[in-house]
């Protein structure tokens, strides 16, 4: 690692949870050196956009969201028979656009097809996920949306502790919309009350409910 890199690395590793840190004058060969070192270290998120480096570090309440709503992703595939991959908090970056991010989760539905079974991405060359998740409990993504328009993400769940919106991409801005358009069966006011049920009921009885609610969508 050059000198920069390295005090870049020495910072992102040494923050406290619950913590942000934003760097300006990075070059992309430094955004892309510190995330290769990056690669093995848990708990944190980074962005860039056009020479802003963004560093942030998780809570564990953080994680326990993101986790469940890979279990509701899970119930899906399970209860409607659906391909739906998951990739997590991939790093997607595009050098020509001088922009990147990791989402709290992503999936591909609709392009799922396109991926097959390959377990990396190039998002220079691949689509998109067709959906990805913000978990904003103690930060807010909504600055990281124009990275996402630069990356061609269709659909944004951002979800604040209380309530989760539902984003789609219409020409290069993000809009309000109550149903996922790459899952229909799911809108902002369903996904709402299941999360907080999360927080009200537990794990095992909101997956529970949504797997039981799912079913009852069949008959």
């Amino acid at each position: 690692m050059n000198t920069a890199t390295s005090s870049y690395y020495e910072i992102a590793t040494q923050l406290p949870p619950d913590s942000v840190v934003t760097l300006r004058g990075v070059s992309w060969e430094e955004y892309e050196e510190l995330i290769e070192h990056l690669i093995e270290a848990a708990g944190l998120r980074v962005s860039f956009d056009q020479g802003t480096l963004t560093i942030m570090t998780l809570s564990p309440e953080h994680e326990k969201y993101v986790r469940f709503f890979e279990s509701l992703i899970t119930v899906i595939r399970l209860r409607l028979r659906l391909t739906i991959l998951s990739f997590g908090s991939a790093t997607m970056r595009k050098k020509k656009n001088k922009k990147g991010n990791e989402p709290d989760a992503c999936f591909y539905v609709q392009t799922a097809s396109v991926i097959g079974n390959r377990m990396h991405i190039d998002f220079a060359v691949d689509p998109p996920p067709d959906i990805v998740v913000e978990v904003d409990i103690h930060h807010d993504s909504l600055g990281k949306f124009p990275i996402y328009v630069a990356l061609g993400v269709p659909e944004i769940w951002r979800y604040d502790g209380k309530r989760l919106t539902i984003h789609h991409l219409q020409q290069d801005q993000y809009v309000s919309v109550e149903q996922s358009l790459a899952l229909p069966v799911l809108s902002d006011s369903v996904l709402t009350d299941f999360l907080n049920r999360l927080s009200q009921q537990g794990e095992s009885p909101a997956l529970v409910a949504f797997d039981q609610w799912l079913e009852s969508r069949q008959q």
